[in-house]
C-alpha cells in the first residue's frame, strides 16, 4: 500500500515538532539499536562471484534519501526488438547472519517507521544508509533482476542470481524529469520514459490502478501552519513500474515453482468504495455512478489540492493487502493482488521491509532450481503474522501522525464553523461519525449532536477541539 507522504517543517522546539516526539515515546518505538546489533551491521557481507560491475547503474530516489534500495539499468533488446531492465536490489541476507541479533531485531522491528520529521530504521544506519545501501560509486552485493521485455512492455524472460553491482549515479526525481523532458538524459534514463509508459498502458489493460499520492507538507508560518500538497512527476510513476514489474516477475517465479510469499489484496468491499464516494462528495469531486474508482482516479491531477487530498484517502481501499505464504506446490486459493491486477510479491525494498529479504531468497533458489534455504523456510509460516503486526504499528503511527498534523492546522480555529460532509455514522451510536472538511481538507471525527447524523449529506460543523499536543480534532454538529 502506498503510505502518506507527510513531512514536517519548523525548528525543533517547535509544538508540532514536540508533539511528534513525544508520540515515539508513548508507542514505545525503538530510536537506537543494541550494541551486539551495532556489532554485527559492522560486520562485511559475503560477496557473490559474479560480477556486474561493468553496468552503469543509477538510482532514482528523493533528494534526501540514502537507504538506496534499487539501482536499474535499462538498455533496448537487440535480438527481440524490446527492452532489457536490469534491476539491482540491495543483498541484505549478504549482510544478516540467520538467527543473529541482526535477525533478531530486524524480526522485532519490521518496517521501517515513517514519522512527518524522520524515520526509525528496520536496519542500523551503518547497514541501511551505508555498507549495504547502492550508494554512487560504491561496490556491493546485490539482487540483480534482469527482466527482457517485448515491444509491448511485456515480460519474456526473468533472470535472478547474485552480483557485485556499482552504481555510478544518484538522480533524485525533479533533475531526472528534467533532463528526460529536455532530451539530453542518456539512453538508460531516457528509457525510463519509453518503457514506463508502456507498462502504465499494460497496467490499464489489465485492469490495475497506481495511486500517484502526493505528499502532505506542513508548513510553519509564524504561530500558525500551512498544509501543501507536493505533486508527483512523471518520473516517480515510470519508476514506480519498474518496482511493479518486478515484484510481479518474482510472483510468477514464486508461483512456478511452489514456495513463495505473495502481497496479495482482495477486491474492496462495496461499504469502503460507498465510503469513498462521500469523501468525494464532500471534496465536491464528480463521481458519475457509471464511472469506475480505476477510471476516476487516472483522471484527478494531483496538482489541484482537493484532488490530491482525495487520493489521500484512496490509499483507504489498500488497507485489507496482506501476505500469503505456500510451500511444496500447494498454491493458496488468493494470488493476486486487486490494485496489481495480477499476482505480485514484495522484493524491492528489503532494507525497508524484513518480508522482501525472504522473497528474494526464494527467488534466487527458484531461479537456480534449488530449494530455499532452511532459515527461510523455518520463518516462512510466521511472517504472515509479523509483517501484519508490523504494518499494523506502522498504520498506527501514521493515523496518530495524521490527528496530530490536522490538529496543528486548526488550533487557532477552535468554535469556526466549516462545511463538510458526514463520510461515516458509528453503526450503535448514529450522533458519532466522521466528517471530511473540504477546505482544509481535514477528515475527523464528529460527535454532540442529539439527532442522528445525516450519512452522505453535506452538514455545517463547528470546531470543538483540536490541540497537537493533547487533544485529537473533533467537531460537532452546528
Amino acid at each position: 500500500m502506498p503510505r502518506r507522504h507527510m513531512r514536517v517543517t519548523g525548528a525543533p522546539e517547535a509544538p508540532l515538532r514536540a508533539a511528534l516526539r513525544a508520540l515515539r515515546t508513548e508507542l514505545g518505538v525503538p530510536e537506537s539499536f543494541p550494541p551486539d546489533v551495532l556489532a554485527e551491521a559492522a560486520r562485511p557481507p559475503r560477496l557473490p562471484a559474479y560480477d556486474a560491475t561493468d553496468i552503469p547503474f543509477f538510482t532514482i530516489d528523493p533528494p534526501t534519501s540514502n537507504d538506496l534500495d534499487q539501482a536499474m539499468h535499462l538498455s533496448r533488446h537487440a535480438r527481440n526488438g524490446g527492452y532489457r531492465v536490469r534491476y539491482a536490489i540491495a543483498d541484505v541476507a549478504a549482510f544478516v547472519a540467520p538467527g543473529g541479533a541482526l535477525d533478531a531485531e530486524a524480526h522485532r522491528r519490521v518496517t521501517t517507521l515513517y514519522f512527518p520529521d524522520g524515520k526509525i530504521p528496520l536496519h542500523p544506519t551503518r547497514l541501511s544508509e551505508g555498507s549495504a545501501s547502492l550508494l554512487p560509486d560504491q561496490t556491493c552485493p546485490a539482487v540483480l533482476w534482469t527482466i527482457d521485455l517485448d515491444e509491448h512492455g511485456r515480460a519474456v524472460a526473468t533472470d535472478v542470481r547474485r552480483a557485485l553491482v556499482r552504481s555510478r549515479a544518484k538522480l533524485d526525481y525533479r533533475h531526472a524529469q528534467k533532463q528526460i523532458d529536455e532530451g539530453t538524459a542518456e539512453a538508460p534514463l531516457a528509457l525510463l520514459k519509453d518503457i514506463g509508459e508502456l507498462r502504465e498502458q499494460l497496467e490499464v489493460e489489465r485492469g490495475g490502478i497506481s495511486l500517484d499520492v502526493p505528499e502532505q507538507e506542513i508548513v510553519e508560518r509564524e504561530d500558525t501552519y500551512e498544509l501543501v500538497y507536493r505533486a508527483p512527476l512523471p518520473a516517480d510513476a515510470w519508476n514506480a513500474q519498474i518496482s511493479l514489474l518486478t515484484g510481479m516477475a518474482a510472483a510468477e517465479l514464486m508461483l512456478a515453482h511452489g514456495t513463495g510469499v505473495l502481497r496479495t489484496l482482495p477486491a474492496a468491499p462495496d461499504g469502503a468504495v460507498g465510503r469513498l464516494r462521500r469523501t468525494a462528495k464532500a471534496l465536491r469531486i464528480d463521481w458519475p455512478h457509471h464511472v469506475s474508482y480505476a477510471q476516476l482516479v487516472r483522471a484527478l491531477d494531483p496538482h489541484v489540492p482537493h484532488y490530491a487530498a482525495f487520493l489521500q484517502e484512496c490509499t483507504t481501499l489498500l488497507r485489507g493487502a496482506g501476505y500469503t505464504v505456500f510451500r511444496d506446490g500447494l498454491l493458496p486459493e488468493v494470488t493476486s493482488h486487486a490494485a496489481v491486477a495480477a499476482p505480485y510479491a514484495h522484493c524491492t525494498a528489503p532494507l525497508r521491509r524484513l518480508a522482501d529479504r525472504y522473497a528474494s531468497e526464494i527467488c534466487l533458489a527458484a531461479a537456480a532450481d534449488q530449494a530455499p534455504p532452511d532459515w527461510v523456510l523455518t520463518a516462512l509460516d510466521a511472517l504472515p503474522k509479523e509483517m501484519a503486526d508490523g504494518s499494523r504499528r506502522a498504520g498506527t503511527v501514521e493515523r496518530e501522525c495524521v490527528d496530530i498534523i490536522e490538529a496543528a492546522l486548526l488550533k487557532d480555529r477552535v468554535g469556526d464553523l466549516f462545511e463538510g460532509c458526514v463520510v461515516d455514522v458509528h453503526e450503535r451510536e448514529p450522533t458519532v461519525g466522521t466528517v471530511q472538511l473540504e477546505s482544509p481538507a481535514v477528515f475527523a471525527r464528529i460527535a454532540g449532536g442529539t439527532a442522528p447524523l445525516p450519512l452522505g449529506e453535506r452538514l455545517r460543523v463547528r470546531l470543538t477541539q483540536a490541540d497537537p499536543g493533547t487533544a485529537k480534532v473533533q467537531f460537532a454538529p452546528a
